[in-house]
């Protein structure tokens, strides 16, 4: 479970990612991301009603980002706020095919430690 210190939970932290933060996209979700000062990395998650509207399958879906999070949280590249959009095709995806996407997203963008 991804612990307190690491999770975005005030609507003014989303509001800004939203805003000023860089983003990429893939076809199943998108990527906020902002600089912040502190000496961690938090995360938001957002999967709205147009995902599905089932509470089930919304909470699944988080829990899976989740659980990916609280395993990739020390190779990400720290203090940043990072929000993570969801968008209605993700529910047809395992946990496996979003840790990929998700990694490739990161490389991509340049967002892990071990990056040059």
């Amino acid at each position: 479970m991804l612990s307190r210190e690491y999770r975005l939970t005030k609507n003014n932290d989303f509001g800004k990612v939203a805003k000023f933060g860089k983003q990429a996209w893939t076809q199943y979700f998108g990527l906020k991301w902002l600089k912040n000062d502190l000496k961690n990395s938090r995360f938001g998650i957002v999967v709205s009603l147009k995902v599905d509207k089932k509470a089930v399958v919304r909470n699944r879906i988080k829990r899976r980002i989740r659980a990916i999070l609280d395993i990739r949280k020390k190779d990400i590249k720290s203090g940043f706020d990072f929000m993570i959009l969801t968008r209605p095709e993700i529910k047809n995806l395992d946990y496996w095919q979003i840790d990929d996407i998700f990694n490739n997203i990161l490389h991509k963008e340049n967002l892990f430690t071990n990056e040059k």
